[in-house]
């Protein structure tokens, strides 16, 4: 009997160390309660990359951006192409090698590690979660676009969630 309940309670210690979150990383955000709520919204089902590792190696990367149209259009991070969240544009990929580096942005990572989750379960083997997403890239001040060229606007996805973008140099739309 003691045999079966030792080895019963190493089972379920298995089982649940595979269920639980990945200790939070690093602070890979600049401010430390976006960084933890980035944590708590994330499964880690995709490896995850900082802002500045990005911006560090920014060329060697395709950037998708997992927001919807609107969000799109109102800013981007420079050379992102539109993916989506709601149907992803999975075609859009066609042309891009399976083990390219490519790097999945929305607002804060949600829908961004779920499109990733995607491509992996595509065969994209290279694939990562941008952690805190467009509203960090923006929070470290960094450059976006949209189709006019540069801009300080930025899409807040909504009231709740616009106030996690702290940097106010840009202006938030919705």
């Amino acid at each position: 009997m003691k045999n079966f309940l030792l080895l019963l309670f190493l089972f379920a210690g298995i089982l649940d160390s595979g269920c639980q979150k990945v200790q939070a990383p690093e602070k890979m955000c600049v401010d430390s309660d976006f960084n933890m709520l980035v944590h708590d919204y994330l499964d880690y089902t995709v490896p995850t990359i900082s802002v500045a590792k990005l911006n560090e190696r920014f060329g060697d990367y395709i950037l998708l951006d997992a927001r919807e149209a609107g969000e799109y259009e109102v800013s981007r991070i420079p050379g992102a192409r539109l993916i989506g969240f709601n149907s992803p544009n999975f075609i859009a990929l066609k042309s891009v090698p399976k083990n390219k580096a490519i790097v999945v942005y929305c607002s804060i990572g949600y829908r961004s590690e779920k499109v990733a989750l995607s491509l992996l379960e595509k065969g994209y083997t290279n694939v990562f979660n941008l952690y805190g997403s467009i509203f960090e890239w923006v929070n470290q001040g960094l450059t976006l676009e949209n189709d006019a060229g540069k801009t300080n606007d930025v899409h807040g996805f909504n009231k709740k969630w616009s106030k996690w973008i702290l940097n106010k140099d840009y202006e938030v739309a919705y």
